[in-house]
């Protein structure tokens, strides 16, 4: 296994986490709300379940999410949450001011389904349908996002439970369009920092979490640095001139140029990329030319993505992309253009100073074990929040005990299964997360 370089901050990182969990000493202020959260979430765990059952029977594609924004504003407007709707066309900002000062923590969750058909036996499966990109699609809640929704709705009563001894201010995020939109739109949650969501009052940290099969219920996986990788979907266009197939000086052939383009791209990933500082994933997806056995065509279409976890080698990458590409075409008498979709995602940061500072508070998570995993090659736009503040994202295992999660359906499948065991561990874990670090601000 490789290992990373690793900075002052992440050595003492690592070595807090060799520490068993009762040198880890909590916050006083915190410490003294601890069961209040284990007795108040414990209490409204049937009603979290039932919440996330109501929403994954009626999932919504993004921008789409108006019933479950809605659902979601009524309940916090009865907590005494100042209440925000229509940030980034569905999305919901809560604000409740606790009794004591302090700072403000932001605490994520993204709302929107998947076009994908349930193929799940509960009695709670979706059968909704809806409107996408000009067809009709079935929907399904096949990523957890029902799941984080109903989460962040517990979360926000725990803590309006305890509103007088609440040390700072928290700002809830119930995010849309997380899972992109049609032709490249641009939504989800750079579109919310853009109207504003991390204004008046602006948040010194952002958490959030996601729930995912390859882990058991009552794991809570962390990472310092990139725990996910930038996504970025592209195209090249490849133009050449068309001839017989039986007279190839007649004319240019894309089909070769294209092929030596693709290798040429594998060349940047094996001869230009430096290795040992991230990994990254450049994927050519599909590759379409020609009507006929005999013709040699105008030109070539291809698309792929490119994963990373650098934002430096991500745009190095994309550079040498669009000059190898154009490069290889001249070369053969053919242009050649690789454009980048606009709604591609960074790759996700997590603060190496701030996961340090919170991993105690992950330890401490009743019924849950903290364990540091390795990054994902999955994209997420939590990213752009991250990007803004200091960000921490964590992994809520969501398999039941005793089934070997290494093998359970993936996110995104119509066959994800959410042992809602595990929501209760969400809440606990954005509570604690919450409470300790306003408390340590307190010092």
């Amino acid at each position: 296994m490789r290992l990373p370089s690793l900075n002052a901050t992440v050595i003492a990182l690592l070595a807090a986490c060799a520490l068993p969990t009762s040198a880890q000493q909590a916050p006083a202020a915190a410490l003294a709300l601890y069961p209040l959260v284990a007795e108040r979430s414990k209490a409204i765990e049937t009603k979290v379940i039932a919440w996330r059952r109501d929403i994954h029977e009626h999932p919504e594609l993004g921008n789409q999410e108006k019933r479950t924004a809605a659902l979601v504003a009524a309940h916090l407007r009865k907590l005494g949450f100042e209440v925000r709707e229509g940030v980034a066309v569905t999305g919901v900002v809560a604000t409740l001011k606790g009794g004591k000062p302090g700072p403000v923590v932001a605490l994520r969750a993204d709302m929107d389904a998947l076009p994908v058909k349930e193929q799940v036996d509960v009695p709670f499966a979706s059968k909704a349908k809806a409107m996408w990109d000009g067809k009709q699609v079935d929907v399904m809640h096949a990523c957890g996002h029902d799941g984080h929704v109903a989460i962040l709705m517990g979360v926000a009563e725990v803590l309006a439970s305890m509103k007088d001894q609440l040390p700072g201010t928290v700002k809830l995020l119930f995010q849309p369009a997380e899972e992109k939109l049609p032709n490249g739109e641009i939504g989800g949650s750079r579109r919310m920092l853009n109207e504003g969501a991390f204004d008046a009052p602006k948040p010194e940290v952002v958490f959030g979490l996601h729930l995912m099969s390859v882990g058991n219920t009552g794991m809570i996986g962390y990472k310092p640095g990139p725990i996910l990788a930038g996504s970025d979907a592209f195209k090249v266009d490849v133009k050449g001139r068309q001839t017989h197939g039986s007279q190839p000086w007649g004319g240019i052939d894309p089909i070769v140029l294209g092929a030596q383009i693709v290798m040429g791209f594998q060349t940047i990933e094996s001869r230009q990329v430096n290795v040992t500082k991230e990994p990254s994933v450049l994927t050519v997806g599909t590759f379409n030319a020609g009507t006929r056995y005999n013709i040699i065509p105008d030109e070539v279409k291809m698309s792929g993505t490119l994963r990373t976890y650098d934002e430096d080698m991500r745009k190095f990458i994309m550079k040498r992309m669009d000059e190898t590409a154009s490069l290889i075409a001249q070369s053969g008498g053919g242009t050649a253009h690789v454009h980048f979709e606009a709604d591609g995602y960074a790759p996700t940061v997590n603060d190496a100073a701030l996961t340090a500072k919170m991993i105690p508070s992950l330890q401490r998570i009743p019924g849950a074990k903290a364990e540091l995993i390795q990054k994902s090659t999955g994209g997420e736009d939590f990213s752009f929040f991250a990007q803004a503040v200091p960000g921490l994202f964590v992994f809520i295992g969501s398999t039941p005990p005793g089934q070997d999660a290494t093998k359970a359906e993936p996110n995104h499948s119509p066959r994800f299964f959410v042992d809602e065991a595990s929501l209760l561990i969400g809440v606990r874990t954005l509570s604690h997360l919450t409470l300790d670090y306003m408390a340590m601000a307190q010092k």
